[in-house]
């Protein structure tokens, strides 16, 4: 297996973020409308992405492949450009989060299967559910919490 090495980003790498973030989506959230990409695009890039502890895992090219997003304990982003799914990117960086960053808590779209399980197999288990999400646009979400 390929050992992967967790590396910070720089802000002038934000734009690249974004790509693999859009890339993952488009791929996994088949629920979500244009509109809805469109709409959450700026705000990643502008926002969001100050907002939290970037972390991310590179190819042999030197290019974001995966990336996660941390504040406060609750890991606010996981997201793995497409290509690579499947290689235990998201698993280095999940277990990195719990360890260095003391991720106790994920939200996840309750229309994320694959999402949802691959937190539960590491051990998180929903504690509540909303309707909305946190922009207030209607996808239910699941408040998971790691239960050791």
């Amino acid at each position: 297996m390929i050992q992967y090495k967790i590396d910070n980003i720089r802000k002038e790498e934000y734009q690249e973020v974004v790509n693999v973030w859009e890339a993952s989506v488009r791929a996994t959230h088949d629920f979500l409308k244009e509109e809805d990409i469109e709409y959450f695009k700026p705000l990643i890039l502008n926002t969001y992405l100050d907002a939290v502890d970037l972390r991310c895992v590179r190819n042999e090219k030197e290019e974001i492949i995966g990336f996660s997003g941390v504040a406060d304990g609750n890991l606010e982003m996981l997201f793995i450009h497409p290509d690579v799914r499947g290689n235990g990117i998201g698993k280095v960086l999940l277990e990195y989060s719990i360890k260095e960053h003391k991720v106790t808590k994920v939200d996840v779209n309750e229309d994320n299967k694959q999402a949802v399980g691959f937190y539960e197999k590491f051990g998180f288990k929903t504690y509540e559910r909303s309707e909305l999400d946190s922009s207030g646009k209607p996808y239910p979400t699941l408040h998971m919490k790691l239960e050791k």
